[in-house]
Formats: C-alpha cells, structure tokens, sequence
C-alpha cells in the first residue's frame, strides 16, 4: 500500500534477481479498512516511494501500478461492508481467527483487492512478507481454492521479515510512522517476549537433548 521500508525493499530485491520483469503495485485499498481505522490518514508518500524505487540497482523494477479507486472499484466503494455492491473474495475459516478476529472485513477487502491485481498484472512469481503470515497463507489457500494459475499457489513466496537495525528488533511496518518515542519503547514488548521464550524453549530443549545422550 506504499510507504516502502526496507522490508518492502527486500520484497523487490528478490523479484529483481528471480524474473527478467518486476511490478510493483502501490494502492491503498479502501476494503481492508474499518469506518473507523486510519484509511483517511495512512500514509502516501508517493515522491519518497518512487525515489526509493528509482535508487534500487539496474535493470530496477519495470512498472510502477498506481490504479485509482475507481479503477479497482468500478461501482464504487464504502467502507462499510453491509453497504458493499459488487464481487468479493472471502477464504472462509482462515479470514476470522487472528488478526481476522478484531479486524473483521480486513482479510476480506485483503483478499478481493489481491485477486483484482493478480487478474490485471497476471504475475509469474508474487511476494510476501512473513510479518503478516495470516495473509500470506490466506491469499496460497485462496489461490489454490479458487484454480488461480497467475500466480500458482507455490509462486507466492513468504520472504523473512525485516526488523530495525536498533537493538530493538521491532517489525518494519508503515504504521510504524505514527509512534511517539515513547510508544515505541512499548511497540518493542512483543518480540522481547517471543525471543525470551525461544532462549528457555532452547536451553529446554538442549538439556533434554543432552540427557538423551547420556
């Protein structure tokens, strides 16, 4: 949806290295927004996404796809899902745990909008970020359900996620512009805790292993 980081970056990288073209969409999809979420004051910072683009190595990406609404949503569009006229995409089962659960109507907007893009750039290989990994697994099972051949479920590759070079760790996310300092002391809590977790699991898991040995 724009405001690229290097996370973003990474994503193009690869494609770069993999295929003798890359496109890049940049659209803020108003279906995967609530009434009340930030749809109206997400960033767009199209000048500072083109200037990152442009500074990527040759050959660099090929096309820049910057679709109005109106393009995508060609009856026009509401945030409000009981208000929605027209064809969309729900993944049962997979669109409601999670993120789905406090975001109902995300992964459905998610869903619609990709299977748009796919249908108009029909790519050979697409590119996800393992930071949002319900979406990622989501958009395979939507791809295989739905006998989508552009791209094949196993094209749609989950790269690793992109963290702050800081000792932070915190995940790279365009929102991630709307912290204060302080607020991003706090942002950093949940994967202190994931990496507090792993070292007891491993040191666990190592005990166990070398009493096994013995």
């Amino acid at each position: 949806m724009g405001a690229l980081h290097d996370g973003h970056l990474s994503l193009v990288r690869s494609s770069l290295a993999q295929n003798p073209r890359t496109i890049l969409s940049i659209f803020v999809n108003p279906t995967q927004f609530a009434p009340h979420e930030d749809l109206g004051t997400y960033p767009r910072p199209l000048a500072r996404d083109l200037d990152l683009l442009n500074s990527l190595p040759s050959p660099g990406v090929s096309a820049v796809f910057l679709p109005p609404v109106e393009e995508i949503y060609q009856g026009g569009i509401t945030t409000k899902v009981e208000d929605q006229r027209g064809a969309f995409v729900e993944v049962k089962g997979l669109q409601d745990g999670m993120e789905g659960g406090s975001r109902p109507g995300f992964f459905r907007g998610v869903a619609t909008v990709v299977t748009k893009l796919f249908n108009i750039v029909q790519p050979t290989r697409a590119y996800f970020g393992q930071k949002d990994i319900q979406q990622a697994l989501l958009l395979r099972r939507m791809l295989s359900d739905l006998h989508m051949t552009s791209p094949l479920p196993s094209n749609l590759l989950i790269l690793p996620t992109h963290r702050a070079t800081s000792s932070s760790g915190l995940a790279l996310s365009s929102r991630n512009a709307y912290l204060s300092p302080s607020e991003l002391v706090f942002a950093t809590v949940l994967i202190t805790a994931l990496r507090a977790a792993s070292d007891v699991w491993t040191s666990q898991h190592n005990v166990v292993f070398e009493y096994k040995l013995n």
